[in-house]
């Protein structure tokens, strides 16, 4: 059973849950940094071991599918429906916080691509030192953005989405990851 307080969801959450499923990804992403962040120090020690390798293969997996997935859910989904949920000065307070958090969007998106060359390494067996400057600035960023989705927009969306708002979301999650 999966709790509708956003941060704090069993990893059961579906697409039946569109909102549920959208605060585990968040925890998700908050997982994968944690494992890039302790990333350079494990290369420092022990080189490109098969620890480092799956750490790299584990991180560029989820920020090369799922973390996409995740930003197009926001974006083409939820987005249009929070809008279409209000009316008058809300939804200009709207467009004002989405235009922001799809902008972090790509630039989250620019500074995933500087990491993932060198993780591309990693996985491959090179001891490539992974620059810190980058990661954690990735990192802190990604929190940062985080934090705003997690207290402001998927409080909103669980509070203002009808239900059939919510259940053509999940069928559009569902379908961008498993198309026809």
């Amino acid at each position: 059973m999966t709790q509708s307080i956003p941060g704090f969801n069993a990893p059961a959450a579906g697409f039946d849950e569109p909102i549920q499923l959208l605060s585990a990804c968040h925890d998700k992403l908050r997982s994968r940094c944690d494992t890039l962040s302790r990333l350079p120090a494990h290369i420092a020690a022990h080189g490109a071991d098969e620890q480092a390798r799956s750490a790299a293969q584990s991180i560029l997996r989820y920020f090369d599918g799922p973390a996409l997935f995740h930003h197009a859910d926001e974006e083409q989904d939820l987005f249009p429906a929070l809008l279409e949920a209000v009316a008058g000065s809300d939804a200009v307070c709207m467009r004002e916080l989405f235009g922001r958090l799809s902008a972090e969007h790509r630039q989250l998106e620019a500074q995933w691509q500087r990491l993932r060359p060198v993780l591309l390494q990693i996985q491959s067996g090179s001891a490539a030192e992974l620059p810190l400057d980058d990661v954690d600035r990735f990192i802190q960023e990604y929190a940062a953005h985080l934090i705003t989705e997690d207290e402001e927009l998927l409080p909103m969306a669980q509070r203002l989405l009808p239900t059939s708002a919510l259940d053509q979301m999940g069928k559009s999650m569902h379908h961008r990851r498993n198309p026809d």
